[in-house]
């Protein structure tokens, strides 16, 4: 499905699948990196820190944190094997972006080209 996310005045659309209840729980793990792009969608808002892994996820991965107006309150670039991914901001939704030639073009408007290349491989 295209959602529409909002950051730095622009909009910007995603192709995203939303997660069910127990991809929620497993995200991009045991996936590869051509997966899809995850929507998690909470109920109401969110203020839990440090919940977040990447323990079994093989690739570098965007994340985006959205208000309740699919605004993104933070982003990061998230490395694989990493026990603790954590947020102070209270959130509604989390987008997961794997690192991939198909969403080059779309991580490259949040994160800059030469960093991105690090995470790049053809």
């Amino acid at each position: 499905m295209l959602y529409s996310i909002s950051f730095r005045g622009r909009k910007i659309l995603v192709d995203l699948k939303k997660t069910g209840f127990f991809r929620k729980g497993l995200g991009l793990t045991f996936r590869t990196r051509n997966t899809d792009n995850l929507l998690f969608e909470f109920n109401k808002e969110v203020s839990w820190q440090g919940t977040l892994t990447s323990i079994f996820v093989f690739f570098p991965f965007l994340t985006l944190w959205l208000d309740n107006k699919n605004k993104v309150i933070d982003y990061k670039v998230v490395r694989p094997f990493v026990f603790s991914i954590s947020q102070k901001k209270r959130f509604y939704r989390i987008v997961e972006i794997p690192i991939n030639k198909a969403n080059f073009s779309l991580i490259s408007k949040f994160v800059n080209t030469a960093e991105l290349k690090k995470y790049y491989r053809r």
